[in-house]
């Protein structure tokens, strides 16, 4: 059934939240809305995820999120009391250093420019890939006598943006001077492009918003790798054997998490501690259909006490 006609089952009850789980063995759930905000983890979702692998069933945490590594997320995850090693994490920033390394067979002797935090960086060395910029950049203020200091690099094979919370005018001058030679042809990558986030106390712009200004001087499209993107869905499939049929997709938007489900041809399950909304998701008009929605993911904590 098209996604566009699709009404979306609401999960109310224990008898509903007994009879989903029933149907499936494999969960990628999104973090950031779903997981937790910020440092904040949502109520019952240490029990809910307590419960779900005590039943068997496999979570895979699948993050638009470039700021930390997977080394760093499962230093994050055991702050948080949620056990994960790296193999269950799959971020952005590891799937574009995948997408670089095994996808476009990155040259030995390149390197990347990143606009973007850590994790990024560290994705890219453990794939062998050198990088500049992120860090680096930070805290530099930008005068006019400055830009002479900003020239081509013909080491600069591929620009990777993801959040950054530390993005300045320097940043964007070099990523542009470095896409904007012909000659050198650097690709130009998104980590993602969310256009918000959520955070503990509200919503901020996110790293397609944060990219705009590259992508308007340019004139020229990034590739994207975050959900709900194919590139995503690529590097997924290929590092997770997993059925279909028994697999959903858990998240808080319907333009990235449900969205990425959709694309793949799995159950997707919309969870209302984030960024979409019920109204938006009913809306006759919306084309991005979730095939279920329920308050929280914490909630299926209850079928255990039942």
């Amino acid at each position: 059934m098209p996604s566009s006609i699709v009404v979306p089952k609401k999960l109310t009850t224990v008898e509903q939240y007994k009879a989903f789980l029933d149907q499936y063995d494999t969960f990628l759930l999104d973090c950031d809305g779903v997981l937790w905000h910020g440092s904040h983890v949502l109520e019952g979702i240490l029990e809910t995820v307590h419960f779900l692998r005590k039943n068997g069933k496999k979570l895979v945490f699948v993050t638009n999120n470039s700021t930390l590594s997977r080394a760093n997320y499962v230093k994050k995850f055991q702050k948080l009391g949620i056990e994960a090693t790296e193999k269950d994490i799959f971020s952005s920033a590891f799937a574009t250093a995948v997408y670089l390394r095994n996808i476009l067979d990155f040259p030995k002797d390149k390197r990347v420019y990143v606009i973007g935090e850590s994790g990024i960086v560290d994705e890219l060395k453990d794939v062998g890939i050198e990088s500049t910029g992120a860090s680096d950049d930070n805290g530099v203020i930008m005068t006019h006598a400055d830009f002479g200091s900003i020239e081509q690099d013909p080491t600069i094979g591929a620009v990777v943006c993801g959040f950054d919370l530390n993005l300045n005018y320097r940043k964007l001058a070099k990523a542009f001077t470095y896409l904007n030679n012909k000659e050198q042809n650097a690709h130009f990558i998104l980590t993602n492009d969310d256009t918000t986030f959520p955070a503990p106390n509200g919503i901020y712009p996110g790293t397609g918003s944060l990219a705009q200004p590259l992508i308007t001087a340019l004139n020229r499209n990034p590739l994207v790798m975050g959900k709900p993107n194919k590139p995503m869905l690529d590097c997924f499939f290929a590092n997770y054997h997993t059925d279909p049929s028994r697999t959903c997709m858990v998240g808080d938007r319907l333009d990235t998490d449900i969205d990425f489900g959709v694309n793949g041809n799995i159950a997707t399950l919309m969870v209302l501690t984030g960024v979409s909304t019920e109204a938006e998701a009913m809306d006759p008009k919306q084309p991005i259909k979730p095939t279920y929605i329920m308050q929280s993911f914490g909630d299926f904590a209850k079928v255990e006490n039942a």
